[in-house]
């Protein structure tokens, strides 16, 4: 696929590291710089997309209350240590929680 022309504006320090990495690795500034846009777009959309699926998830029920989440990490090493707290145990709190108003 052609490639389009962007101009930008980067800090002098910026430019100077760009420079040294061409040279040392001998590739194009552009071919740096796209490869690092590349890499950049891919981990953004990626994270993007997973804070979508959490809020999603949020938006159906799926969250489990931080008190579970902070009593099973405080029961660890413990004679009596709890399992992780699934949606489960969050649906059925949230049941419990409603029948008792």
């Amino acid at each position: 696929m052609p490639a389009s022309t962007l101009t930008i504006r980067i800090k002098p320090a910026v430019k100077k590291q760009l420079d040294k990495l061409a040279k040392r690795s001998g590739r194009s500034r552009s071919a740096l710089v796209m490869e690092a846009i590349d890499a950049f777009l891919d981990l953004d959309e990626w994270q993007v997309a997973g804070i979508e699926r959490a809020i999603a998830s949020l938006d159906r029920g799926g969250a489990i209350p931080h008190e579970a989440v902070k009593a099973w990490i405080g029961s660890w090493g413990s004679d009596n240590e709890l399992s992780p707290p699934t949606r489960d145990h969050a649906i059925r709190a949230t049941c419990r929680s409603r029948s008792s108003k």
